[in-house]
């Protein structure tokens, strides 16, 4: 994510998105099933990716499942406040600056990539397919509808269908093993659809 004026958004609101979104409840047995499905993708003690972490929640929780992770975000708040409340390291950087191969068993990214341009999102799966391992694990959340707009924050996003979605997927060299839809609330105060998808490369 580069787009300034959602970056901005994320930099004023740090605060108030940390209060609400850096405790994982772990009651919430829909989130933790889409963990689950993750990690058995996984090698155990695997090198897994947050990429835009944002306030470090799930960073934290994969660390705290016994796999070593790497963090990156675009938002050098929201990498201050990972390392405030978890101890996690985050490099400040963009989608487009993962510039790895064949390095991680596994990539999370929830609900980061929906703030690219629907144009950039083939590449950067494609960057992404490439920063894993062969087989490796990979997680994406977006949320659902078509399009591209901002919300009444400012923030810039990307609409995904669940076919298209999953068609980009497999297009990039991913197959799907597992996809989940809910609604939830999020920092905007609406209650927008989602999708989970659950991908191995």
């Amino acid at each position: 994510m580069s787009d300034k004026e959602t970056l901005a958004v994320y930099a004023k609101a740090a605060g108030d998105y940390a209060k609400r979104f850096t405790r994982v409840d772990d009651s919430d047995v829909d989130q933790f099933s889409d963990l689950t499905a993750f990690f058995d993708l996984l090698p155990d003690t695997g090198l897994v990716l947050d990429l835009g972490c944002g306030p470090g929640q799930w960073a934290a929780k994969i660390r705290d499942a016994g796999y070593t992770v790497d963090a990156m975000d675009a938002s050098s708040e929201m990498a201050a406040l990972a390392k405030e409340h978890f101890d996690i390291d985050v490099t400040v950087a963009t989608f487009d600056q993962l510039d790895v191969a064949g390095t991680y068993d596994g990539i999370w990214a929830n609900f980061s990539l929906l703030h690219a341009r629907k144009t950039e999102m083939p590449d950067h799966l494609k960057r992404i397919h490439c920063a894993l391992k062969p087989g490796g694990a990979f997680h994406i959340g977006t949320k659902l509808g078509d399009g591209e707009r901002r919300d009444h924050l400012g923030r810039f996003y990307g609409y995904y269908r669940e076919d298209e979605l999953i068609g980009l997927l497999e297009s990039a060299g991913f197959t799907v093993t597992r996809k989940r839809t809910g609604s939830a609330v999020g920092l905007a105060g609406s209650d927008d659809t989602f999708v989970i998808l659950t991908a191995h490369g």
